[in-house]
């Protein structure tokens, strides 16, 4: 999310807010296309009005030239699809049924669009009440895309994409990558120029990022061609929307599809590739593709897909190409299934660069530990591998969830440059510099623990005995005090009769 719109500081919470009057009884995951179908929607109607407003000023009568529209990569929005008739008829019974209809009207003028807006707005379980003041919300937004500045709706997009993450909890992991996990990567591999591929996109978070990183970076986003793939429909067709809605022209194949079995990419060879694929998927079909090319360093094991998606990403590398992805903590060590031979084929290999041991707490979906795994066809430090032990970082944004800062996502992407840079100064129990030879004698275990070490502690000039005699000191104060509140409870709860 950016944070330096300081003029509409808490937007996207606010209409989070409001649009919340929606939800009823719905799921969150029924819920979520409600909302996220009527942002898109407002989102090209205020793109195409501006667009409109400009020819129409021009006054050579082509406002309603399709071909203007698609020139500039604005959707054209049909006459009985505009936000101006959705408007009028918000307090009719008939709300849903018109904003259905507009989204059929603008599939049938956009090919880029064609069976992937939501159509469910006129079903009878949405209520039509509801609905209509949501409408009337939207309908007082104005599009804030000015020069640099953000979309207003784009941002309220992502900023909903994540709210709903939370609200679903484990189910939330098919679409949404927690924004900080994402920018990470991107800090780290620095996707400018090229094929940025992600064979299992979600929700597409992780082509935002780059684009964002672009443009922070003053780059020009026409120079990466964005591929992904997704398995789940539904998650593809939000992905399309994502991307649409931030001005990213993607190809995630004209359908969804399990990467396995039917790779959308087959000849794709990528500059960068960003994912976060199911935390140790079983059943994903090891049996069928047991001879298949993409399985150089070794067959993944059938009930753990984490090094078959390792595998085919490092197929679909350029050979100077540079890969992040998330993986569970188990990938670092584990042995089973021919798994610690592939992991060491891939060290060897020369492949890894950089392993990242993330903190806790950072899914909305699970508890599982992760690390982030980076790969360069074409290391600049040979046969080394820096390894980061990021674990104490964070803050904690709710009891549940913690997040990264900028700055120490900062830290992280410098710490890897350093590292390529040959000018890394090792921190003890946060960053180490390991040659291969080294991680060979620790049987090719990759857990960053193992080689930072453990930080310094800081000697605060308390003789050790004195220290012992303080901390024990204080210990029996607490306990005497345990004590009194313990016998404090037995006499109030002897006093209502009960005996403890």
């Amino acid at each position: 999310m950016a944070d330096n719109n300081t003029a509409d500081l808490g937007f996207e919470k606010k209409i989070w807010d409001a649009a919340c009057v929606l939800r009823g009884n719905m799921d969150a995951s029924e819920y979520k296309h409600v909302v996220l179908g009527l942002i898109f929607l407002k989102y090209i109607s205020d793109r195409f009005e501006q667009k409109y407003t400009a020819l129409k000023k021009e006054g050579k009568g082509f406002e309603e030239d399709r071909d203007e529209y698609l020139a500039e990569g604005v959707f054209y929005v049909p006459a009985d699809a505009r936000w101006e008739v959705i408007a009028a008829n918000s307090h009719t019974a008939e709300i849903g049924t018109t904003i259905d209809n507009a989204m059929r009207e603008i599939e049938k003028e956009n090919k880029r669009l064609k069976d992937i807006l939501p159509k469910t707005f006129a079903r009878p379980e949405l209520d039509k009440r509801r609905l209509g003041e949501v409408v009337d919300l939207f309908t007082n937004i104005k599009m804030a895309d000015h020069g640099e500045s953000k979309d207003i709706l784009g941002r309220t997009y992502e900023y909903c994409l994540s709210m709903f993450a939370e609200q679903e909890g484990k189910l939330a992991g098919e679409f949404f990558t927690p924004a900080c996990v994402v920018k990470t990567l991107v800090e780290v591999i620095q996707p400018c120029k090229g094929r940025v591929y992600d064979p299992c996109c979600g929700s597409g978070g992780m082509f935002v990022q780059s684009a964002k990183f672009i443009e922070d970076h003053r780059g020009n986003i026409n120079n990466i061609s964005v591929y992904g793939q997704d398995s789940n429909p539904t998650t593809w067709k939000m992905a399309q929307m994502n991307l649409a809605i931030r001005g990213i022209e993607a190809d995630l194949g004209r359908f969804a599809a399990d990467t396995f079995y039917n790779d959308l990419h087959p000849t794709l060879k990528a500059d960068f590739i960003m994912a976060n694929p199911p935390f140790n998927l079983s059943n994903w079909g090891a049996d069928k593709l047991a001879d298949d090319a993409r399985w150089k360093y070794g067959i993944p094991p059938a009930g753990n897909a984490n090094f078959a998606w390792m595998q085919h990403m490092i197929h679909h590398l350029a050979p100077h190409g540079r890969l992040g992805l998330v993986l569970a903590n188990g990938s670092l060590s584990s042995q089973s299934g021919g798994e610690g031979d592939i992991r060491k084929n891939i060290v060897a290999a020369d492949l890894v660069e950089c392993i990242v041991a993330m903190p806790p707490q950072l899914f909305y979906t699970t508890q599982i530990p992760v690390s982030l795994w980076f790969i360069n066809k074409d290391k600049k430090q040979k046969n080394k591998t820096v390894f980061i032990d990021a674990r104490s970082m964070g803050t904690m944004k709710s009891r549940k969830l913690r997040e990264l800062t900028q700055e120490e996502i900062e830290l992280i992407g410098r710490t890897v440059a350093e590292f390529e840079k040959g000018t890394l100064e090792e921190v003890k129990g946060f960053c180490a510099v390991v040659s291969t030879e080294d991680i060979a004698k620790q049987d090719y275990i990759l857990t960053p623990g193992r080689y930072v070490g453990l930080a310094e502690v800081e000697d605060d000039g308390e003789a050790f005995e004195d220290k012992m005699k303080r901390l024990t000191g204080e210990l029996r104060e607490l306990f005497a005090e345990s004590k009194k509140a313990e016998e404090e409870i037995k006499e109030q709860l002897k006093s209502v009769g009960f005996e403890v």
